[in-house]
């Protein structure tokens, strides 16, 4: 525990023995995953949490997993962060939420449930500066808010403006509308209403798709705007995964109430396998990772042992009054030799590299197809489109034993050095 190594050629390792299981994208080789949380930089060194639950496939008593990067290629394995404890208000799990700096502190601001009703607490928890050793809290910071208007209030994410700092919440009722709560929390253990800073009474939510509950809220500033990212959950099966992203202003009032105003909305990610996304300021960039969720039932992934993963970081900027996003510089060292573009390719993970429309097929199915010029990066199971000059879309095709993978169009091929990202097994 705690060591970087290399699974990847391991044969007695199970997930490296199963081509449908990422290799650049870390994850545990067992159990399921889904939010990206408290992403954050601690002396130099980059920190990951993510819900995990490593008892079995199934969305239950969720913990929070933890790695770890120094250049956002080799991730090393850390203990699991927080833990459901019985009698307490995350005895059914430690959901999404946030890490923060408190005065030297690493502090993480998390959803706590007692129940799968949708009804959460906030939790503190504190650490040392390694991030190794968690203390959680036994009384919520901010208790599930009585009122009518909602039945799901959850998803804390902090940042600061205006010499303070605020939290935004998810919020949302299941058979109503939904909405982006505010609060002032210049101490960590003082929650100060601050408005609704976004619902579907503004104009442009009118360009959202129809969701009961506006989950996982990121509110930060990329160049000189403010953008805001919600995720869109729907009560009821058949749903599927949508993230919006709006780009505008924030508006504070003399009595401190915020307000977020918005010139425009897009979808973040276009694909079908996107979801619940968390974003962090690093100097003067944003970089930001998604859930990539199953595309399979839930006997396939119980024989997998496994279920789901995060996306490559992704790097944001502003093109016009739209985000764009691309991998992160860094992945670049990862890239290999390049390999034949017209043959079929049995590599784990490639990247390939389009100057005009193509597409990508697996085992003779079509996986995607590019209207235009852009980058395809596939690893596993898991295949991230980054077309120029529209939002990604991030998918799944599942490889077996013997598969091969087809490019067809003007494209150049390059082998992924795993060796490079390495993923270790929790």
């Amino acid at each position: 525990m705690g060591e970087e190594q290399d699974v990847s050629e391991d044969p007695a390792n199970g997930a490296a023995a199963d081509p449908t299981f990422p290799l650049l994208h870390p994850r545990p080789e067992h159990g399921w995953l889904n939010d990206p949380n408290g992403v954050c930089k601690f002396d130099g060194r980059w920190h990951l949490f993510f819900q995990w639950n490593p008892e079995s496939t199934r969305h239950e008593r969720i913990h929070w997993g933890h790695i770890s990067s120094a250049d956002l290629l080799t991730w090393r394995v850390e203990p699991v962060a927080l833990v459901p404890r019985p009698g307490q208000p995350d005895s059914a799990g430690c959901w999404t939420g946030c890490v923060v700096d408190d005065a030297g502190t690493p502090t993480s601001v998390y959803s706590a449930v007692s129940d799968h009703s949708g009804r959460a607490d906030v939790l503190l928890a504190r650490s040392d500066r390694r991030l190794l050793q968690w203390e959680q809290t036994e009384h919520p910071v901010l208790p599930m808010p009585d009122d009518p208007r909602f039945t799901d209030v959850r998803d804390p994410y902090l940042f600061e403006h205006a010499g303070h700092r605020w939290a935004v919440i998810g919020a949302g009722h299941r058979d109503g509308d939904p909405a982006v709560l505010v609060y002032r929390v210049d101490e960590l253990t003082d929650w100060i209403p601050a408005g609704t800073l976004f619902d579907h009474s503004d104009p442009v939510a009118a360009e959202l798709s129809a969701a009961n509950v506006w989950e996982c809220p990121n509110l930060f500033r990329l160049g000189d705007r403010w953008v805001l990212i919600i995720s869109l959950w729907t009560a009821g099966a058949g749903s599927h995964p949508e993230v919006s992203c709006l780009v505008g202003d924030l508006e504070l009032s003399d009595d401190l109430q915020l307000r977020f105003r918005p010139r425009s909305a897009g979808r973040l990610d276009d694909g079908p396998a996107f979801y619940a996304p968390q974003a962090m300021t690093d100097g003067d960039r944003v970089l930001l990772w998604g859930w990539v969720c199953e595309q399979r039932d839930q006997d396939q992934l119980a024989a997998a042992g496994w279920a789901g993963c995060l996306t490559l970081p992704r790097e944001l900027a502003l093109a016009g009054d739209r985000v764009s996003s691309r991998p992160a510089a860094e992945l670049s060292a990862a890239i290999g030799n390049e390999i034949a573009a017209d043959r079929p390719i049995t590599a784990s993970a490639f990247v390939a590299r389009f100057d005009r429309p193509g597409s990508l097929s697996l085992d003779g199915v079509d996986v995607i197809a590019l209207d235009r010029s852009g980058e395809i990066w596939v690893d596993g199971s898991v295949v991230e489109v980054y077309p120029a000059g529209a939002a990604p879309y991030t998918t799944r095709a599942y490889p077996g034993a013997g598969s091969a993978w087809t490019v067809d169009g003007p494209a150049r091929v390059y082998a992924m050095t795993i060796s490079a990202t390495a993923s270790s097994a929790l």
